[in-house]
């Protein structure tokens, strides 16, 4: 006697973007996301950007998150900064301590944590930085972190480490590396154009694989994905890659809220 087929049920997934960067999309955008990780004063941000992203989110019922960064305004976040372990947890404890400060102003809560740009490159392969930022997280009271699913889950562990509750990431917008790590920006294929980010996040989505860059297959175990909300084409991406999403049974919405 044969087993029975079993039938998969239809996966969930956060969709996020980072947002609170100056872009001119976000209004467009936030409607369309579920979580909006908002940049607080390291690598982009200040007081009026921050009240403005929250009543935003709280407008239309997204998830609002911190996204720290590297303390550096000129490079975006996107340069490596030689700071010690206590120096990242130090400003990156500051940088959430001053979104919760707004927050509590609107009236929101905070969801969760995500590093921004260089610095969440660097945790993801850096035991002691990973522990660093993860530390300030947890020392903030926001009980979601959101890290790189799949290979460079130093992230996640030491999340799960400190008391937070991990979440992993895949990137619907981003090419990847064989080894599951993002494919280096202003290299070919590191930025997706609409079609194929949609494709890739559907994916993501169902099967928790992509394929990287090289044509390897790549283990991608999110339950949140990421869209850049600063993009040229980030209002197009957000609205055709939820709508796919839908299309596909997929069910989008953030993590711990509504019994996701």
């Amino acid at each position: 006697m044969t087993e029975p087929t079993r039938r998969r049920l239809p996966p969930t997934i956060d969709l996020n973007a980072d947002l609170g960067e100056g872009s001119p999309h976000e209004a467009a955008v936030m409607p369309l996301i579920t979580s909006a990780n908002i940049a607080c004063g390291g690598h982009a941000g200040d007081v009026e950007t921050m009240r403005a992203s929250l009543r935003l989110a709280a407008a239309h019922g997204v998830a609002a998150g911190a996204h720290p960064g590297f303390p550096d305004r000129e490079g975006f976040g996107r340069r490596a900064l030689n700071l010690t372990p206590q120096e990242v947890t130090r400003t990156v404890r500051e940088q959430i301590a001053a979104l919760q400060a707004v927050a509590a102003e609107v009236g929101v809560a905070l969801r969760h944590v995500k590093p921004h740009g260089m610095l969440y490159n660097m945790a993801g392969q850096d035991a002691a930085l990973a522990r660093a930022v993860a530390q300030a997280a947890a020392d903030s009271g926001v009980p979601l972190y959101y890290g790189l699913a799949g290979h460079a889950s130093l992230m996640l562990r030491e999340a799960q480490r400190v008391g937070l509750r991990p979440v992993g990431e895949g990137f619907a917008d981003r090419g990847y590396a064989p080894d599951g790590t993002l494919w280096p920006r202003g290299q070919a294929g590191a930025l997706l154009p609409p079609a194929a980010a949609v494709a890739q996040g559907v994916e993501i989505a169902w099967s928790g694989q992509t394929t990287a860059v090289t044509g390897e297959r790549v283990e991608v175990p999110a339950r949140t994905l990421c869209l850049h909300g600063d993009g040229a084409q980030a209002t197009e991406i957000a609205r055709e890659l939820r709508r796919a999403l839908e299309a596909a049974g997929v069910r989008v919405a953030a993590p711990g809220l509504a019994g996701s």
